[in-house]
Order: C-alpha cells, then sequence, then structure tokens
C-alpha cells in the first residue's frame, strides 16, 4: 500500500492517492484534477474510486469528473443530499478498492455528515495499522472548523468534532493520519502542522487539543479561536452539492485597452497581479494589485464582490495561466485578461518602505494594521488602528485623516490593502516588510486584548 500525497498550496490543502500497485482511490480531488491523473499515471495505476470526505466549504471539489473520467465509483456520505448520483456510503461500512480494504468512518463535527475513510492492505496482514484519511476532523495538531455550516449548530458541531477526534484516536497509534486540511486552510480552526513528516494517531494523543481537554474546556477554547471565513465560502457548498467542478470553467477572455478603460469607469474590479513594488511604483489607476502567489484566489475571492465583473492585468502573458487556474478552482471563471504594453500609462503611484524606513521617519502619520486578531493580540505598534485586510474598503472611511502607513506580517496583505484605500483617494505608504523586524530594530510594541 502506498499513499501520494499532492499539495494543493493555493487552497491550503492536500488531496491524496492511495494505491495497492494496480487500483487507486483518490481522496479530496481538487477541481483541477492534472496532478492527480498524473500521479496515477506515474505510478502506474488505474482510478478505481474516488471520496470526499465532505462537501467541501473552500474549493470546487474535483470528484465527480474524476469518476466520470475514468469509470469510478463516487464515494460520499448518503446523508448528503446532492443533485447528482453517487455511491452514498455509511459510517461502518466496508469498500473494497483492488487489494484494499475501505473502511467508512463517520466522523462529523467539521460539516454534519463529514466522513473519514481508514484503508488498509491484508496483503500486509491483520495487524498492519494502515492510513486513516481524515478531510477536516483530526488535523495535525488541531481539527477542522466547526462555524462553516451555520451559526446556529457551531457548539453542537464542535462537540461532535470532539467526539470524532476522539473514535479515530481509537485506532492503532501507528496509523498514519492524512488529513485534507491544516495546511493555509481557513477551514482548519488554528494553524496546524506542515511537516514533510507524516503524523500518526499515536503522535497526536500527546499534542492534540482535542484529545486532550475535555468536551466543554475543548468545545470553549475551540470556538473562542475562530478567525474570519473569506466571503467566497458562502458559494462553495451550494455549487458543489450541484457538482460545478465537474465541468471544465469557462475560458479566460481577452479585454483590450479601450474595453479596459471602460471596465475601470463601470467600477470593474481589476486586478494587477504583478509584484508589489511594481505595482506601488506605478499602475493603471483605480485599479487593485493582488500579486500574484499561493494566496492570490483566497484575497480575490474573499475580497471582489461574487460574480462582479472581474480583470486580470500583467505585463507578461505566461503569468496569467496559473491565476486564471487558482481562481477557477474556487468557481471564479470567464474573467476578463490584459497583458499590460510597454506605452500602458502607469500614472498612478504610492509610496513604500520598509521597517528602517518607518523607524527613521519623524511621525505625523497613521499607522493601520491590515493582520488578523490573534496576530494584533500577539504585539502590535502603540497606536496603531486595527482594521483586517478584508474589512479594509468597507471601513475605510472610519480611518483618521493623514497620510496612512499599512503595514501586515510579510508586507503582502499590506499591498493588497494600500492599493484599496490608494484607490478610494487616500494618501498611503505601503510597509513592506516582515515584522519580526520590528523587534529586530527595536520599534516599540504592546500586547492585549484587539479593540
Amino acid at each position: 500500500m502506498d499513499v501520494i500525497t499532492l499539495e494543493v498550496p493555493e487552497l491550503g490543502n492536500r488531496c491524496h492517492l492511495v494505491h495497492d500497485g494496480a487500483s487507486a482511490l483518490v481522496v479530496d480531488p481538487p477541481r483541477h484534477l492534472t496532478a492527480v491523473e498524473r500521479a496515477a499515471e506515474d505510478a502506474g495505476v488505474e482510478i478505481a474510486a474516488v471520496a470526499d470526505t465532505h462537501v467541501h466549504n473552500d474549493y470546487l471539489s474535483g470528484a465527480l469528473g474524476l469518476a466520470r473520467r475514468h469509470g469510478a465509483d463516487y464515494l460520499l456520505a448518503a446523508d448528503e443530499h446532492v443533485a447528482f448520483e453517487r455511491v452514498g456510503v455509511r459510517g461502518g461500512e466496508l469498500v473494497q478498492v483492488g487489494g484494499l480494504e475501505v473502511r467508512v468512518l463517520d466522523t462529523p463535527g467539521h460539516t454534519r455528515h463529514h466522513q473519514s475513510f481508514h484503508v488498509t492492505d491484508p496483503a500486509h496482514g491483520a495487524g498492519h495499522p494502515g492510513a486513516v484519511f481524515s478531510g477536516g476532523s483530526l488535523l495535525d495538531g488541531t481539527v477542522g472548523r466547526t462555524d462553516l455550516v451555520h451559526e446556529n449548530m457551531t457548539t453542537a458541531l464542535a462537540r461532535a468534532q470532539w467526539s470524532s477526534a476522539r473514535d479515530l484516536a481509537a485506532l492503532d497509534p501507528a496509523t498514519h493520519l492524512h488529513p485534507t486540511h491544516g495546511f493555509g486552510s481557513f477551514c482548519a480552526s488554528t494553524a496546524a502542522g506542515s511537516s514533510c513528516t507524516t503524523p500518526t494517531i499515536g503522535g497526536q494523543l500527546a499534542t492534540n487539543p482535542a484529545l486532550l481537554a475535555d468536551c466543554e474546556e475543548f468545545v470553549a477554547d475551540l470556538l473562542a479561536g475562530f478567525g474570519p471565513i473569506p466571503a467566497y465560502y458562502d458559494h462553495m457548498g451550494p455549487l458543489n452539492r450541484v457538482a460545478a467542478g465537474r465541468a471544465l470553467p469557462r475560458p479566460a477572455r481577452a479585454v483590450g485597452s479601450e474595453e479596459l478603460a471602460d471596465a475601470v469607469s463601470r467600477g470593474a474590479w481589476v486586478v494587477d497581479l504583478r509584484d508589489r513594488a511594481d505595482f506601488a511604483a506605478g499602475h493603471l489607476t483605480d485599479t487593485v494589485g493582488v500579486e500574484y502567489s499561493t494566496q492570490f484566489a483566497t484575497y480575490v475571492g474573499w475580497l471582489a464582490p461574487w460574480e462582479h465583473e472581474l480583470v486580470l492585468l500583467t505585463d507578461r502573458l505566461p503569468d496569467l495561466a496559473p491565476a486564471i487556474r487558482d481562481l477557477a478552482a474556487i468557481g471564479i471563471e470567464g474573467v476578463g485578461i490584459h497583458v499590460l504594453g510597454d506605452d500602458a500609462p502607469l500614472e498612478s503611484s504610492f509610496a513604500r518602505t520598509d521597517w528602517a524606513g518607518f523607524r527613521s521617519h519623524p511621525g505625523g502619520r497613521v499607522v493601520v494594521d491590515v493582520r488578523q486578531r490573534d496576530e494584533w493580540e500577539a504585539g502590535r505598534l502603540p497606536g496603531a488602528v486595527h482594521v483586517p485586510v478584508q474589512d479594509v474598503a468597507d471601513r475605510a472611511g472610519e480611518l483618521p485623516a493623514g497620510e496612512l502607513w499599512v503595514h501586515c506580517r510579510s508586507g503582502y496583505r499590506a499591498g493588497i490593502a494600500a492599493s484599496l484605500l490608494h484607490r478610494l483617494g487616500r494618501r498611503v505608504v505601503h510597509v513592506d516588510d516582515a515584522w519580526d523586524r520590528v523587534s529586530e530594530l527595536d520599534i516599540p510594541t504592546e500586547r492585549g486584548l484587539a479593540a
């Protein structure tokens, strides 16, 4: 039995392909299937079954499309209400995938009908622990959050998550643990492990809060620690219940200079995905800078109004393909694209500095911290105004008059926020530097609850 883990960093997740040398089960595949099918081809195995641990809230599943392409069974909880045919499975059932035995485990908590899959290979002997694919249930060092289904269900699901984690902990301690969430996804309740080393159930017994605290203590701590939910998550469940990810995305379309100008004047979201330093130095008026990275789709999907007109800009055509792919992974497709020419009027700009420049500045500024609440509470600049990046556009009118010095942990989110504020007519300075440099330069900070 071999497990091939496929990183999906733009979603903060992992997909898994487990096989016996001939037949494979794929767990929680993303919409784009190239890496999954290449892995199966390289391993010389046939995809015989595909499974989703739950109806996902953070991306479009490619499971049904993958299953249909390979004539494979698609396994999903029988109690899930979906608009397509699949093999509905229930806890306790045993599914044969080639020589592998797949035991379905009901593990509600992250969602109502969440399941995990414990896979063993009888060829290794009856005592072989195998591997468990836990989706958004027991993660490495944490669990999946329980507030994504409905606010009225959050506490009940948290209690269910505690019980599910303990059910999984009852497996052989040597069982390998393969979660889907927890590698940057906002579906994890807190930051989870991302080591290349595969965790085991036994390793979680001494470290995972769900296995160390009693139920009510765990629930209280879990609910107190939830961070914000990206706005596009609201749309993922409904889209996955109709298997929207099985279809090829609508292609992007080229947008000429005149049409681009019209889009800007209509108030379209025109997103410049060039390096944030290049954007600060010069960009088209009324555009938003979201540098392409593994976080690109998360922040575009979070900040841009859903189904709003969207155009992507860059000065290099090859840079557009990964951005288009990442947006399609969360259901944003058919976007406009425009390649900036040498004569593009990049007449708008704003200042950019580092923490050394911040320290040497004489003052007379408003500091805007666009990190999340937990980062703010762990340490902040005295007098800074806290506005998380996802709230910047809505709360810009609350910010004091004067020049706004915008920072985050690395400079990435601050670049987005600075572009939004600049688009709204504010004078900004982008502090593009790592937060660790603050202590290195002896810039004073304070701690405490967020205001």
